[in-house]
């Protein structure tokens, strides 16, 4: 148990690291109509559309976090119990 972890910290790290070499482009789709009317967009329109962009990937983001944080700490309360009632000790 004990080489446990850093062997999952590393994966993890190598994951990351995976995911930023990637290049952007290889996720996106070049949609030709998109593309042609960002292009062809005034200034406002092109401020409206990052906008947009904002708003929706803001929300969906900010909720994966969060739902991480619960799962997280709800994993190391019941981990706490089980060391818990091992021990004999409930500290």
């Amino acid at each position: 148990m004990g080489m446990q972890k850093p062997i999952r910290l590393l994966a993890l790290l190598l994951v990351a690291l995976g995911v930023l070499l990637i290049p952007v482009p290889a996720f996106s789709q070049t949609c030709a109509l998109c593309y042609t009317q960002a292009a062809s967009a005034g200034a406002r329109m092109i401020q409206a559309l990052r906008s947009g962009i904002l708003i929706l990937i803001v929300p969906p983001t900010l909720m994966s976090v969060g739902m991480i944080f619960i799962v997280y700490n709800k994993r190391n309360q019941f981990q706490r119990d089980e060391y818990a009632d091992e021990s004999g000790q409930d500290w």
